[in-house]
C-alpha cells in the first residue's frame, strides 16, 4: 500500500476485520475501581461478561486519548509512509484535539510524509462504516488525498439511528439531558435517537415497544438512506448485550431492503461506548442524506 489508514478502537468492529484489512487501531480503556482496561475489540471472548458485571454496581470511567499517544501511534507509521487517521467523532470525545496537536508536532519531524487527521463526527459502527468505506476505496488504488476528500463528503452522511430501553447511562455521562432520559423510565416506551450533523446524540421521538420502535428506525432508513428502498450500500448494527433485537433488527432491514450490499452485519457495541450507554441499545448504520 503506498500509504497507511489507521483508525480508534471506537469503531465499533471486531478487531480480527479491522486487522485483516491493514487498518491499525489505536485503543481506547476504560477504569473501574483503579484498574484500567483495555477497549476489547472482541479479542478476549471473556471481556464482555466481565464489562456487563461491572454495570452491575459501577459507572465505568472513560477518558480521552492524549497528544502523547498519538504521538507514539504516528511516529510508529509515519516510519513506514504516508499516514491518514480517521478519529473518533468530536462530538462524542475531545480526543481529536490531541491527535490535531501531535500531527502538528510529528511534520517537522517526517517532513517527506503525509499526514492527514480527520474527524468522522461517527461513532461506534457508523464510525466504522466510514472507515470500511475508506479501505474500499483504498484497496480500489485511490490516492490518501481522494480518500481524504470522500471521508470528508461523506461523514455527515453516515447516519447514526438507535434506541434503548434504559437510557441512565446517556444520562449519568452527561450525553443527554435527564429530561430527556426518563422517557425511558416509562413503562415499554422506547426512546428513539440519532447523531445529528455535529455528531451529538439526540433523542428525538419515542415510540411504544422494541417492534415499533425497529419499525420506525426502518421508515427513518426508507427516507433517508441513498436511493431510499433501493438503498444498495452496506448497513452495520450494533447492540449492547440484546443480541436477540438486533437479530430481528436486522431481519426486518433484509425483508424491506433488498438490494443491500451484502449481508447486514451484526456487531458489538465496544466497551467504551457501552460505558455510557449501558446494555440494551440497538443501532442502525447506513449512508443516506446530510444528517439535519
Amino acid at each position: 500500500m503506498s500509504y497507511i489508514l489507521s483508525c480508534e478502537s471506537t469503531v465499533d468492529m471486531p478487531f480480527a476485520r479491522v486487522d485483516a484489512r491493514g487498518i491499525p487501531v489505536l485503543f481506547y480503556s476504560y477504569t473501574v475501581n483503579g484498574n484500567e482496561y483495555p477497549d476489547n475489540m472482541d479479542r478476549d471472548p471473556e471481556a464482555f461478561e466481565r464489562f456487563y458485571e461491572f454495570l452491575q454496581t459501577e459507572i465505568p470511567s472513560t477518558s480521552q486519548i492524549n497528544e502523547f499517544k498519538y504521538i507514539d501511534f504516528f511516529s510508529e507509521l509515519l516510519e513506514k509512509g504516508d499516514v491518514i487517521h480517521l478519529t473518533f467523532g468530536s462530538g462524542m470525545t475531545t480526543s481529536i484535539q490531541g491527535a490535531l496537536a501531535a500531527a502538528d508536532k510529528l511534520r517537522g519531524k517526517y517532513p517527506d510524509r503525509k499526514l492527514i487527521v480527520l474527524d468522522t463526527l461517527c461513532s461506534s459502527s457508523g464510525y466504522g462504516l466510514l472507515v470500511d468505506g475508506a479501505a474500499d476505496l483504498r484497496d480500489q488504488g485511490k490516492t490518501i488525498d481522494e480518500v481524504a476528500e470522500w471521508v470528508k463528503e461523506m461523514r455527515g452522511k453516515v447516519h447514526h439511528e438507535f434506541f434503548s430501553t434504559d437510557l441512565k447511562y446517556f444520562r449519568k455521562s452527561g450525553r443527554m439531558s435527564g429530561g430527556a432520559a426518563t422517557v425511558a423510565t416509562i413503562l415499554n416506551i422506547c426512546p428513539i435517537l440519532r447523531l445529528d450533523a455535529a455528531g451529538k446524540i439526540i433523542a428525538y421521538d419515542k415510540v411504544r415497544g422494541k417492534k415499533n420502535a425497529i419499525n420506525y428506525i426502518l421508515g427513518k432508513m426508507a427516507s433517508h438512506a441513498i436511493d431510499g428502498e433501493n438503498y444498495s450500500g452496506k448497513v452495520f448494527i450494533s447492540h449492547s448485550n440484546v443480541i436477540e433485537d438486533a437479530m430481528d433488527t436486522k431481519k426486518a432491514i433484509e425483508s424491506r431492503f433488498k438490494n443491500i450490499d451484502g449481508e447486514v452485519q451484526i456487531f458489538n457495541i465496544g466497551t467504551i461506548i457501552a460505558s455510557h450507554t449501558g446494555p440494551g441499545t440497538v443501532a442502525v448504520f447506513y449512508f443516506g442524506d446530510e444528517r439535519e
